[in-house]
């Protein structure tokens, strides 16, 4: 098909024309909020990195969940931010913990909101790490013990679904397995499989009060430079028993999605992470960029790449723009 007698303009001419032969359509459906719970009455912490995200108690956890529920969103992500932290992490998986409180009132004031709990135990750690520290490393299998017990408390809260984002090795099978013989087969795993250690999780880290108190995390999560690696991160947690895999982050990794859609059937999401959100803020900000139409192109590009599902800051104003 060459000019002049195939013309690709003719089909944009109009807006209903470009609505017919859209590729890749972006629906509310595709929506994950994300949103940090924390102690107290009435609390509403502004993010400074994030502007119009907040920590919150459980109360207004509770109306932003309503809200979203309302604009159609299907679900959203919760983190923790515990009262204190110990080296072990024991508010990640204590009976009252702030992520277990608001999963409880969450199920009793707002039913119809899907709750997806974040599993790792960085915000419970003195040292701000994701999995229990011997000597200065992090011990792999002592932590996998820990993160299945949080798993299996936030289950036991009422939470629709869990979310492992540690990248400790075979914490999918472990928490599958616990999960299981507790009676909570039916609860689903969405595991963060290809999570690459990424500078764009700055403003989250000041969100969930989770920096880490030395060192990096570069020896459990994935080196940016490497794709064949992903894959076979996604492929042990597919063996595993996951339900859902992410990538995280996404934009930086669309090539990744592209590649892992390409192997798997599963369902998949990509973390539209932080970094990703307060860039296009401060850019708006500035006036540099439409930010409406910068998120929306952004989170377009991550559907066309093939994720299922998007967890993004922007949901709220996403949804309010899909109407």
């Amino acid at each position: 098909m060459l000019f002049p007698d195939y013309r690709p303009r003719r089909l944009r001419q109009n807006e209903q024309f470009r609505r017919m032969i859209r590729e890749t359509k972006l629906s509310v459906d595709d929506l994950i909020l994300p949103l940090f719970a924390i102690s107290g009455k009435n609390v509403k912490n502004p993010i400074s990195s994030m502007p119009g995200h907040y920590q919150m108690s459980v109360n207004n956890i509770i109306k932003e969940a309503t809200r979203a529920k309302d604009l159609g969103i299907p679900a959203i992500m919760l983190f923790g931010i515990p009262d204190k932290k110990d080296p072990l992490g024991a508010q990640a998986h204590a009976k009252n913990g702030i992520v277990q409180r608001t999963v409880k009132e969450l199920k009793n004031k707002a039913p119809d909101v899907a709750v997806i709990t974040d599993v790792c135990l960085c915000q419970y750690t003195d040292h701000g790490h994701c999995g229990i520290v011997r000597d200065g490393a992090i011990d792999n299998d002592t932590s996998l013990e820990i993160l299945a017990k949080t798993a299996l408390s936030h289950a036991q809260a009422g939470a629709d679904m869990v979310a492992p984002s540690d990248m400790m090795d075979g914490r999918v099978a472990e928490i599958r397995e616990t999960l299981d013989e507790n009676g909570f087969s039916g609860v689903p795993i969405m595991s963060y499989a290809a999570k690459y250690c990424s500078a764009f999780y700055g403003p989250f880290r000041q969100a969930a009060e989770s920096s880490p108190k030395f060192g990096d995390r570069r020896t459990y999560q994935m080196d940016p430079a490497n794709s064949q690696e992903a894959i076979r991160e996604v492929t042990m947690d597919v063996e595993e028993g996951a339900d859902i895999i992410m990538v995280k982050p996404a934009l930086p990794y669309l090539d990744i999605i592209a590649q892992v859609r390409e192997e798997i059937d599963l369902p998949i999401a990509a973390y539209n992470v932080s970094g990703e959100y307060s860039m296009i803020k401060a850019a708006e900000k500035m006036g540099w960029l439409d930010g409406k139409r910068a998120m929306m192109e952004m989170l377009i590009s991550i559907k066309r790449a093939g994720a299922d599902m998007i967890l993004t800051y922007f949901a709220i104003e996403a949804a309010e723009e899909l109407g």
